[in-house]
């Protein structure tokens, strides 16, 4: 019976990881988390912080290593055009996103090295 494949745990988890990670980066700079893992019929939103009047759709990208290229290279355009509706409907749907004066788009690229320390790089503004 054909459905649909079975879930890989390993990968969730490292992609929980990156995202704790992320959150952790974002809050220590003085973020507030307004959303994680925002999911509708098109997709989901990883992350949607807020500091000052800045509000910022970020897309998280955890990697194990390089061998398949680096994180930020999944994000495509057609991503990062998904990502952008993903972001209007989002904002349609929340009555506390007025007053935000600017939107930003990232990407948190996060590598998890066997046995090593974890890489967290947040590219600002990336589309």
């Amino acid at each position: 019976m054909p459905g649909r494949p079975p879930i890989d745990r390993r990968k969730l988890d490292l992609g929980a990881k990156g995202e704790e990670l992320t959150v952790a980066w974002y809050t220590g700079q003085g973020y507030r988390l307004l959303g994680r893992n925002w999911r509708c019929r098109e997709g989901e939103l990883d992350l949607v912080v807020s500091r000052d009047r800045c509000i910022v759709f970020c897309e998280v990208k955890t990697r194990t290593g390089t061998r398949f290229g680096l994180p930020a290279e999944a994000v495509t355009a057609e991503k990062q055009r998904r990502i952008r509706h993903l972001a209007t409907r989002w904002l349609g749907e929340q009555s506390r996103s007025v007053g935000f004066d600017e939107v930003r788009f990232d990407v948190a690229c996060v590598t998890v090295p066997a046995g090593g320390e974890p890489d967290l790089e947040v590219i600002e503004a990336a589309f």
